[in-house]
């Protein structure tokens, strides 16, 4: 009877000891990066300063400077492929409650993606021209935004799958959204991302 205890006491505290390790790896994320004029979009290769509305950046393991994004849907693309690199340590995108017009979304007012509310299916279109997860850091601004241009407001892992992935022929009701566990940013155990360009 002890020995059993011992063994359920000791699983608990191995429990609570990966809790830990989990709360430290987000607490220890890398802070985002300015938006500057070096900044080239990882799918257009153009500079993503020439592209309205939100823009992304996230920070891998085994890069010094961020992949950045023309669009902060561009941004889930990328975490969202299997065949991009899966030692995420951040995604940040343009917080747009904090931008100072559509055209220029700002260079310093990011918000961790995780933490942010996205409107899905509105009538403006990212930088890239598609349909956008136009993100904002709190949910009343992104509600605001709804009213006056169309779509739903979502968090992070309610953001569909095929809204990202699907083309601008997606719809926001007939989809389902990825599970959270899908788009996990851990890197995996021994991997070693490619470097993207």
């Amino acid at each position: 009877m002890k020995r059993a205890a011992l063994v359920l006491l000791a699983g608990l505290g191995f429990g609570v000891a990966l809790a830990g390790c989990n709360d430290t790896r987000t607490a220890d994320a890398p802070p985002p990066h300015p938006l500057t004029a070096e900044a080239i979009g990882n799918y257009c290769g153009m500079n993503v300063l020439e592209h309205p509305g939100p823009k992304g950046q996230i920070i891998l393991a085994s890069r010094i400077e961020p992949v950045w994004f023309s669009s902060a849907r561009d941004a889930f693309a990328f975490a969202m492929l299997p065949e991009e690199p899966k030692d995420i340590r951040a995604i940040y995108v343009s917080d747009m409650a904090k931008a100072p017009a559509w055209e220029t979304p700002g260079a310093a007012n990011w918000v961790d993606a995780k933490k942010a509310f996205f409107v899905i299916g509105s009538s403006r279109k990212g930088g890239m021209g598609a349909d956008e997860t136009v993100p904002f850091s709190e949910r009343a601004a992104a509600e605001r935004f709804a009213a006056e241009n169309g779509g739903k407001v979502v968090a992070f892992g309610e953001v569909p799958r095929d809204y990202v992935l699907g083309g601008s022929a997606a719809t926001t009701s007939s989809i389902d959204p990825v599970p959270a566990q899908d788009i996990d940013h851990a890197p995996p155990q021994g991997s070693k991302g490619r470097h993207a360009h």
